[in-house]
C-alpha cells in the first residue's frame, strides 16, 4: 500500500465543477488501495479579493497598525473554503473524508507572518485518519505560530504545505496537480516545440523554480530535496483512467541521460539598480548588500566594475521588479556611508537562463549561449553563472526571442 499526498492548486479547484473533477481522481487512487491524503490551495482568484480587501482596510486606517496576523486569518480562510468542499464532494460519491486546517494538525511554523517557514508537521492525526478509512483534505499555504496565531506561508506556498506534509508522513510520493502535463523544457505559451521532460533533477527544477518558472514553488522544490520527497508534476485536466504520466522531480541519481542544457527559464520580474561613483575601499559591498538583506530584499545578479574616476567603482545588481522602489530608498537613506555619487533603476529588463544537470561535465555551454543572443542582435547587460545555470540579463522587449533562439541553440526543440 502506497502512501500518496495529492496537492490540487487553485485551478484544479476553481469552480464546483472542478472540485468533483478533483474528487474523482482522489477517489481514483483511494479505490485503487493508497493512503492518501490531499493538500488544496484556493479557488482561482480568492486569494486576490481577499487580499484587495485587507488593502482597502488598511488604506482606509488613519493609524498605520501592524496587521500582519490578521491578514493571514483573512487571507487563509479562502483554503478553508477549498477543504471543506472537497470533502463534502468526495463523501458525496461515497469516499469517507474530512477537512483539517493547518492549525489543527498541527503545522508549526515561525511568527514571520505572510511568509512563515514551516519549522515542523505532526502526523499522528492524519495517520488516525488513514486508519479511520477517511481520505483528509489539508487546507494549504497554512499554519500555526508559537503564540497559537495562524501563519501563512507566502504566495504559491500549497506546494510547500503538500511537500512538508509528505515528508512527515514519509509518502512514497508527492503528485501536484496542475494546468500542466508536466515540467516543460521551457514556458509551452512562448514555444511551440517545447518538450515536457520525463524526469528533472531536484538541482534544476530549484534553479527553474527560483528563475521564473511557474510550475512548482521554489521553497517547496528545496524542502523536497533536503527530505528526500519525490514529486510528481501532472494534469488535473485529465479523466480519471486516462495516461496521465507527468514528470518526476527525483535524485540526480535517478536520471541516466543527463541533458546538458534541460530547460530554458524566464523572468520579466526584475529590475536592474546600478550604484555609480562607489567608494573603493574593502567593507562597501558587505555595507551595500547588507542593508538590503537587513530590508528583506532579494539580490542577485552582482557585478563590479572600476569608474572614471580613481578610487571608485560602479555596482550593478538585479532585485525583484516590485521591490526595486524600497531598494531605493534603502541605499538612499544609507548613502553617506556608502559614498555613492547616483543611483538609477531600470525596470525593462528580463533575465533569461539556461539550467542542466550536464553543464559540470561539458565545455562551450557559455560560448553557445552568447552565440546564440548575439546571432540575434541580443546584447547581454549583467551575467552570473552557477554549477548548472547560466543567466544573463537582456532589454526585456527581446524576451521572446531569446528564449525561443536559445532552446533552438541547445536542441530542445521537439521533432
Amino acid at each position: 500500500m502506497e502512501t500518496l499526498v495529492m496537492k490540487f492548486g487553485g485551478t484544479s479547484v476553481a469552480d464546483v465543477e472542478r472540485i468533483r473533477r478533483v474528487a474523482r481522481i482522489v477517489a481514483e487512487q483511494k479505490r485503487a488501495g493508497h493512503r492518501v491524503a490531499v493538500v488544496v490551495s484556493a479557488m482561482a482568484g480568492k486569494t486576490n479579493e481577499l487580499i484587495a480587501w485587507t488593502d482597502e482596510v488598511s488604506a482606509g486606517a488613519t493609524v498605520k497598525a501592524d496587521c500582519d496576523d490578521e491578514y493571514d486569518v483573512v487571507v487563509s480562510s479562502a483554503e478553508q473554503v477549498s477543504a471543506g468542499l472537497l470533502a463534502m464532494t468526495l463523501r458525496s460519491i461515497g469516499v469517507p473524508a474530512r477537512s483539517w486546517l493547518g492549525w489543527q494538525l498541527p503545522i508549526r511554523t515561525d511568527d514571520a507572518h505572510g511568509k512563515a517557514r514551516i519549522e515542523s508537521v505532526n502526523p499522528d492525526k492524519l495517520i488516525e485518519t488513514f486508519n479511520a478509512g477517511e481520505v483528509p483534505v489539508i487546507a494549504g499555504f497554512q499554519g500555526i505560530d508559537k503564540h497559537a496565531r495562524l501563519a501563512t506561508l507566502g504566495r504559491g506556498a500549497g506546494d510547500l504545505s503538500a511537500v512538508a506534509v509528505a515528508a512527515a508522513l514519509k509518502a512514497d510520493r508527492c503528485d501536484i496537480y496542475t494546468d500542466q502535463p508536466g515540467v516543460f523544457t521551457t514556458d509551452p505559451r512562448l514555444v511551440a516545440k517545447a518538450r515536457m521532460l520525463d524526469k528533472v533533477s531536484y538541482e534544476e527544477m530549484l534553479e527553474m523554480a527560483s528563475l521564473g518558472a511557474k510550475v512548482l514553488q521554489a521553497r517547496s522544490v528545496e524542502l523536497a530535496m533536503t527530505q528526500g520527497v519525490r514529486v510528481r508534476v501532472l494534469s488535473s485536466f485529465v479523466e480519471p483512467g486516462t495516461p496521465n504520466p507527468g514528470t518526476i522531480v527525483c535524485d540526480e541519481e535517478e536520471i541516466v541521460e543527463k541533458h546538458v542544457v534541460s530547460g530554458v527559464a524566464y523572468s520579466r520580474d526584475e529590475a536592474k539598480v546600478t550604484l555609480l561613483g562607489v567608494e573603493d575601499h574593502p567593507g562597501i559591498a558587505a555595507e551595500i548588500f547588507g542593508a538590503l538583506a537587513d530590508a528583506n530584499i532579494n539580490v542577485d545578479m552582482i557585478v563590479q566594475s572600476e569608474a572614471r574616476q580613481p578610487g571608485r567603482q560602479n555596482i550593478v545588481f538585479t532585485a525583484p521588479d516590485r521591490e526595486a522602489a524600497r531598494a531605493q530608498d534603502v541605499l538612499a537613506a544609507d548613502r553617506a556611508k556608502i559614498g555613492y555619487e547616483d543611483i538609477h533603476i531600470r525596470r525593462d529588463v528580463a533575465k533569461v537562463s539556461v539550467i542542466g544537470i550536464g553543464m559540470r561535465s561539458h565545455v562551450g555551454v557559455a560560448r553557445t549561449m552568447f552565440a546564440a543572443l548575439a546571432a540575434k542582435g541580443i546584447n547581454i547587460e549583467a551575467i552570473a553563472t552557477s554549477e548548472i545555470k547560466i543567466s544573463v540579463l537582456i532589454d526585456a522587449q527581446y524576451t521572446e526571442l531569446a528564449v525561443r533562439a536559445l532552446h533552438t541553440a541547445y536542441g530542445l526543440d521537439a521533432a
